[in-house]
């Protein structure tokens, strides 16, 4: 590739090209440039000199070559450069004032300078300041214009393409604040448990995110969700996997607002730094906690992490759910954050008679610190104290997670405080491997009885990234979900007379980087913590979209 020095490109300035015209081997070279045009683009050839060190960045005008750092008078190029100033005003420094005129470039960065300058005298000219213009200037002009036709008509034709499509955006962008992202979830699902048994059903999940941006800082989320999960059984009647095997442990990862395919209002929240950014604040009429709160799962992703609702993170995140949400995230140290919300639930799903509002429903208050004591670990505790109304139709009150069909203080009847403790952990034992876990105590007391219960859940798993291909990921998973382990008063075990496991194996294969196809399967033993209850095996091959 044919060099010359990069201070030509740097200035566009007329005195400098007439001083490097004289040189034989930039004037009269041979125009072989088949290394620029190797890839049918030469603008992706062009780069600075591989020796140099010196970043590429944006040239300043400048008024005097005084202020160049870089640039002495004993410079052979001083003189021309000064009489290029106080002519013609065409010459540019970096932004850090100095000129680099020992860099190399190319004849097409050259083409790019000369064609800068000569915008310049065609703007002195058309100003009827043509006499400014010395002839000797004109005709080396003209010279230097035949020697690089070709590149000056790439560069003015590259540059007239890019302005047709810069209108072209314009005139069709959707809005200059906002960004359409989407995903699209179509899981293919089949389960069993004793005589209990699904048909393979095709449920979906599409979601369409509007992000939008007032300062470059903020972010503003609205999200329409529509889906179907319902699934078939062999006797031909249809409703959710949890119906249909009878238990809520059963229930994949992508959950649903709606399940009749309408389109519905699923999140509404907006975020804003303030303090220096060390501080965020958020605002949202309708969320969850796992939307603010930082998830330390790496399978937490419904599209792309655990195929169970169980695998997926911690029962705080869900405990309440809560359909509005206040709170700030707080970096104290590069190493510590504390983050720390509160919460309401919809008022439509307020039981008869019972109070609704910021203050009268049911509720959460949630703190959480994370901690990360070493680069490839991060750590979090969590606390939660929740409300819980008492249930529309049947009397009875739970906990919200929706995890199993078991978490409402059984023999009692009424409202439910809860306080609540997690712990969660990652560890990256190497750049590929993770392991990762979470355990969680949950201290329930019925509001208008004496009787108390105690729930517990945990999980740990190890997650291969990269796994046969780059993109794809291997886990498996294995904890016990949430159980009644000891009660207290009027309270009682009810059914419950053993321990629930989970076991799950899934591999997520990345097609592309907007498709990929996770097959895998999970297996819960006694659930609901009933001995009696037959283990339940849940297949599912899902396939995500993303845009």
């Amino acid at each position: 590739m044919l060099k010359v020095r990069k201070s030509v490109v740097s200035i566009g300035c007329l005195s400098f090209l007439t001083t490097l015209s004289m040189v034989p081997s930039l004037a009269h070279a041979e125009t072989n440039t088949t290394s620029l045009f190797a890839n049918n683009d030469p603008y992706k050839s062009i780069q600075l000199d591989t020796a140099s060190t010196e970043p590429a960045t944006t040239a300043q005008n400048v008024t005097s070559v005084s202020q160049l750092s870089d640039i002495k008078p004993t410079d052979w190029a001083f003189t021309a450069l000064q009489s290029l100033v106080e002519r013609y005003g065409c010459i540019a420094g970096y932004p850090d004032r100095t000129f680099r005129g020992k860099q190399a470039t190319s004849r097409y960065e050259f083409a790019a300078g000369l064609n800068a300058c000569l915008d310049k005298i065609n703007e002195i000219i058309s100003a009827g300041l043509a006499d400014k213009v010395s002839k000797e200037d004109l005709a080396t002009l003209k010279k230097l214009q035949e020697e690089f036709a070709a590149e000056l008509a790439t560069l003015r034709g590259r540059v007239d393409a890019l302005d047709a499509k810069v209108t072209k955006l314009e005139a069709q962008q959707f809005s200059t604040t906002t960004k359409l992202t989407g995903e699209v979830i179509v899981s293919a699902t089949a389960g069993t448990a004793g005589s209990k048994n699904s048909n393979v059903t095709l449920s979906n999940r599409t979601r369409l995110v509007l992000n939008t941006s007032f300062t470059g800082k903020d972010l503003l989320r609205t999200r329409l969700e529509t889906s179907n999960n319902l699934v078939a059984a062999s006797s031909s009647t249809t409703g959710s996997l949890a119906n249909l095997l009878g238990t809520n442990t059963v229930r994949i990862g992508p959950g649903a607002v709606v399940t009749d395919n309408s389109f519905a209002l699923s999140l509404l929240d907006y975020k804003f730094p303030a303090f220096d950014n060390k501080v965020n604040f958020y605002i949202a009429p309708r969320s969850f906690p796992d939307e603010f709160f930082t998830v330390l799962s790496p399978v937490a992703s419904n599209g792309q992490g655990s195929i169970s609702r169980f695998g997926r993170f911690d029962p705080l995140m869900r405990i309440a759910g809560t359909s509005s949400l206040f709170g700030f995230d707080w970096s104290i140290t590069d190493k510590v954050r504390l983050q720390a919300g509160y919460g309401s639930s919809d008022p439509a799903s307020a039981s008869p008679g019972g109070s609704t509002g910021l203050f009268g429903g049911s509720t959460i208050a949630l703190v959480q610190l994370l901690f990360k004591p070493a680069d490839n670990l991060d750590t979090s505790i969590t606390y939660a104290n929740t409300y819980h109304q008492s249930g529309a139709t049947t009397g009875t009150s739970s906990l919200g997670t929706g995890l199993t069909s078991n978490e409402s203080i059984s023999g009692v009847t009424g409202s439910i405080r809860a306080n609540s403790i997690a712990g969660n952990l990652a560890w990256k034992i190497t750049p590929k491997l993770t392991f990762h876990t979470w355990g969680t105590v949950i201290f329930a007391d019925a509001v208008s009885a004496s009787a108390s219960t105690t729930f517990t859940s945990w999980i740990t798993g190890l997650t291969l990234n990269d796994l046969f291909s780059e993109g794809s990921a291997g886990s498996i998973l294995f904890g016990q979900p949430i159980n009644r382990t000891s009660v207290s008063g009027a309270a009682t075990l009810g059914a419950v007379n053993s321990t629930p496991y989970h076991l799950e194996l899934f591999y997520r294969y990345r097609i592309s980087k907007n498709i990929s196809i996770t097959p895998g399967v999970f297996w819960v033993f006694n659930p609901e913590g009933v001995s009696t209850n037959p283990t339940a095996t849940v297949g599912v091959i899902r396939t995500t979209f993303t845009f």
